[in-house]
């Protein structure tokens, strides 16, 4: 029998706490993936484990703190042992799509000071190109979003703006986002990260390129397997 979603997020999540050493500091990732690792840490941590860790997401730094986790800023540290998050797409280079969480900037920020990169994810988020699963989102200033957007189509994309409600969606940045659907054949995302970053008004992108030292999955039976760089 199949486990449910949340027994599948409480084993991958358990998996992935059980990295941490002790006097380590982590980068601590966003979404439901990322959530179950923190809960599965924070019991840890309620045990005597030492750990310092580097929230991506205000949501994030809340929980952490909330089972007694220290969380520092980003500013406050040199470099981290170790960064935890999950991902929408994984390609087989385990370049990534990330984003839907809107947390993506802060991911990115963080993810790059650490020593190593770890994904978790369920299975059916590897695929064989990105662009597949889901949009990609990418991270702009609000102000004169539609030109930013024009521009963002003018790649081959086809950029939607992201709502709450009735009133824009922000991050924890203040930054809008905007959610890209690809053309059916595909766009290289080398040369895709490139071009998104090159225009005015792009604050980042939801393509973690050759970021990822390790992707940790698990299928819908609960079996872990792991995919290196």
């Amino acid at each position: 029998m199949s486990l449910t979603t949340q027994e599948l997020l409480t084993l991958i999540g358990t998996h992935a706490a059980n990295l941490v050493e002790d006097g380590m500091v982590v980068g601590l990732g966003t979404g439901s993936t990322a959530a179950a690792m923190v809960d599965a840490l924070g019991a840890r941590a309620q045990d005597g484990l030492r750990v310092t860790g580097v929230a991506t997401s205000i949501f994030t730094q809340q929980q952490a703190e909330s089972y007694g986790i220290r969380v520092v800023d980003l500013a406050d540290v040199d470099r981290l042992d170790l960064c935890i998050d999950g991902a929408d797409e994984i390609d087989p280079a385990l370049n990534l799509v990330k984003g839907r969480g809107g947390a993506l900037l802060f991911e990115k920020l963080v993810a790059r000071q650490a020593d190593h990169y770890v994904i978790i994810a369920a299975a059916d988020k590897l695929v064989d190109r990105l662009g597949v699963r889901m949009p990609l989102p990418v991270e702009i200033v609000p102000i004169g979003w539609n030109h930013t957007a024009a521009r963002i189509s003018d790649l081959g994309l086809q950029p939607t703006l992201r709502m709450d409600g009735d009133e824009m969606y922000l991050t924890d940045g203040r930054h809008a986002i905007v959610d890209c659907t690809w053309p059916e054949e595909g766009l290289d995302p080398v040369q895709l990260a490139h071009d998104l970053k090159a225009i005015t008004g792009v604050v980042d992108h939801g393509l973690f390129i050759g970021m990822a030292d390790v992707a940790v999955t698990v299928d819908k039976d609960g079996v872990i397997s792991e995919r290196r760089s």
